[in-house]
């Protein structure tokens, strides 16, 4: 039987430090500035003095600065130094920067943001992938549902079942824009979901909403699928401790 597997990879909440120095080095930043302890504006160390201070070498630490202002988190500028930018240039669907978040701690912020993007993207996702998913696709979807019931939400198993779930409809939406959200809102769900597992409270089955929202893709039926996903990610949402947003 076709094992589950994130889509992206092994990367998970919690993983373990990166062992090459420049992705380590950036992997401590990265933690360190969206955890607030640099914040906006803070001028990073030179390559000189982190050099002497980590006993690493300049290009090392050179390397992982540029990695972090691909991200968005950081910019360089000739004679003033390398500053920490503002949160609104991060690249908040950049699976790192999704994973340093969730390592260093997710903020209530953060999850409510999450599952409002979820609330925005995977119902209209749903909608699309009913008219548009093939058979093969299908029967990925259905064996990723069998992996989840057998494991659970409480192991990695199932949550990378539950992820491959999701990932499997944003992909049959056949949508290339779209398609490019699919790793990063998989990761969210499976992320997400881990946060929810932890909090101290009787968890419901999500189960039949799955099942719901997989019976409307086998009809293909539109209006069905997006209803059934809003209503799951509605209840994942309390899953999670959060209620409604009011205006």
């Amino acid at each position: 039987m076709e094992m589950i597997e994130a889509p992206f990879g092994r990367m998970r909440f919690g993983a373990e430090r990166p062992k090459g120095i420049h992705s380590g080095i950036a992997h401590d930043l990265g933690i360190a500035i969206v955890s607030g302890v640099h914040l906006p504006g803070d001028v990073l160390s030179g390559e000189e003095r982190f050099s002497a201070d980590n006993n690493v070498s300049r290009t090392a630490y050179r390397e992982a600065i540029r990695i972090l202002a691909a991200k968005g988190l950081v910019y360089s500028r000739t004679k003033s130094g390398t500053r920490v930018s503002p949160r609104e240039r991060w690249n908040m669907l950049d699976l790192d920067v999704l994973a340093w978040m969730f390592e260093a701690g997710p903020t209530p912020q953060l999850i409510r943001d999450i599952f409002e993007l979820r609330r925005i993207v995977e119902p209209a996702a749903a909608e699309l992938a009913a008219e548009r998913r093939d058979e093969r696709e299908l029967a990925r979807m259905g064996h990723a549902l069998e992996e989840m019931a057998h494991h659970g939400l409480a192991d990695p198993v199932g949550r990378a079942a539950d992820e491959a779930f999701h990932y499997l409809i944003l992909k049959a939406t056949r949508n290339e824009p779209l398609m490019t959200l699919s790793t990063s809102i998989a990761a969210a769900v499976e992320w997400t979901t881990a946060f929810a597992r932890q909090t101290p409270h009787q968890m419901r089955d999500p189960m039949p909403d799955h099942h719901a929202v997989y019976a409307a893709l086998v009809r293909s039926d539109p209006e069905e699928a997006r209803s059934q996903m809003a209503k799951l990610v509605r209840n994942a949402s309390e899953d999670a401790g959060l209620s409604p947003r009011r205006a």
